[in-house]
């Protein structure tokens, strides 16, 4: 089953994360601050907002959040939850539990947080890969999780995505 995002965002657009939380109503003018954390949990639509920085500078972030994640295919990512979550956690229980509950993920990705990893430029924007559906994990604290994406990565953008090859 394919699910129309519930927001006026493309599949495959390119979108910074002001524009997305607009989308989302989190982003007001009554509310104008950016979440930043990688993951957002948004009740009214009952979707997980995953938030991917694949190239983590040591510079910009902490050993604990420079998770390792990464396309294993043009439909298959690998991702790391927070490193708290566990499988057994509320949080954990929903990611791996998402289609049975029917709540939803969808995954943000971008290479690099500033344009051309580059300290100083222009915050690089996120592409939308759609909504993903859990697979399988490993471990805890984090969470390895593999997501199915209903549509295939872009053939011209699998180079900048980390491909486990």
């Amino acid at each position: 089953m394919s699910w129309a995002l519930p927001v006026p965002l493309r599949v495959h657009g390119r979108y910074s994360r002001a524009e997305i939380e607009a989308a989302f109503g989190i982003l007001t003018g009554d509310a104008p601050w950016i979440h930043r954390e990688g993951v957002l949990w948004h009740e009214p639509s009952q979707t997980d907002l995953l938030f991917v920085t694949l190239n983590k500078s040591e510079a910009l972030f902490s050993p604990t959040t420079r998770y390792r994640d990464l396309a294993l295919g043009p439909t298959l990512f690998h991702w790391e939850s927070q490193s708290t979550t566990t499988a057994a956690s509320p949080t954990g229980q929903r990611y791996i539990h998402h289609k049975a509950r029917g709540s939803r993920v969808l995954l943000f990705v971008r290479e690099h947080r500033r344009e051309g990893g580059r300290a100083g430029g222009v915050t690089e924007p996120f592409r939308c890969l759609g909504f993903a559906r859990y697979v399988s994990h490993e471990g805890e604290r984090p969470m390895a999780i593999r997501w199915r994406l209903e549509r295939a990565i872009p053939a011209g953008w699998m180079q900048g995505m980390g491909l486990a090859v």
